[in-house]
């Protein structure tokens, strides 16, 4: 029995009546609802289609969990490194140039952030 005493057969017949179909997607392990703020994740969801005067809605059941979007490592900007800006990161940190140029471009040119790097290593 349903709750509120109705026979569960009795009830599809009636949904049937009013052009209700409802069905449940088998199988699911996981639902992941994206958005720009992070991702909702079901990972033991339950999926039932309802079909109602053909309008179709999903219905999900279950906890989500939340998870921030991932910050994506930046592609290294196309930056023009000036050997007066080697020279300088290198009198400053006291490395090789080449160490110096390696860090500008780690830092795409940003003369501060490369002598911050290097004075932390």
């Amino acid at each position: 029995m349903m709750p509120g005493g109705m026979n569960p057969k009795k009830m599809k017949q009636m949904m049937n009546k009013l052009g209700m179909k409802m069905d449940p997607i088998e199988g699911v392990t996981r639902v992941i609802i994206e958005s720009e703020g992070g991702n909702y994740i079901f990972d033991e969801a339950e999926v039932v289609v309802m079909s109602v005067q053909g309008t179709v809605t999903y219905q999900l059941t279950g906890e989500p969990r939340f998870e921030a979007p991932k910050v994506a490592d930046s592609e290294p900007l196309d930056v023009e490194i000036t050997d007066d800006d080697v020279q300088l990161v290198a009198m400053q940190t006291g490395v090789s140039e080449d160490a110096a140029r390696s860090a500008l471009l780690e830092a795409n040119g940003d003369i501060a952030e490369a002598i911050m790097k290097l004075g932390s290593e």
